[in-house]
């Protein structure tokens, strides 16, 4: 895969080059498919679903950190940030 890039509409853009199969690419102009449409909707949507499933993950380890804490040591320390002020 390589990437170019250029600016548009005072935005950065990286255009992208994919290898397919012949008869792939005999199917997209067959069937007059919008390669760039297509490849940048799946794209966004592979970048979310990837940052959505990290944030699940952090929040998971963060859960089991916090979890660790007892109801005691957290009004301990709310008790010692008021008595700070």
């Amino acid at each position: 895969m390589s990437y170019n890039k250029c600016i548009y509409s005072d935005r950065l853009l990286t255009s992208i080059t994919v290898r397919i199969p012949d008869e792939m690419k005999r199917d997209i102009e067959l069937l007059k498919i919008e390669v760039s449409e297509v490849t940048r909707t799946a794209l966004e949507n592979e970048v979310k679903r990837v940052k959505r499933e990290r944030a699940k993950e952090a929040a998971s380890s963060l859960s089991n950190l916090l979890s660790a804490i007892t109801d005691d040591e957290i009004k301990r320390a709310v008790r010692e940030s008021r008595d700070e002020r």
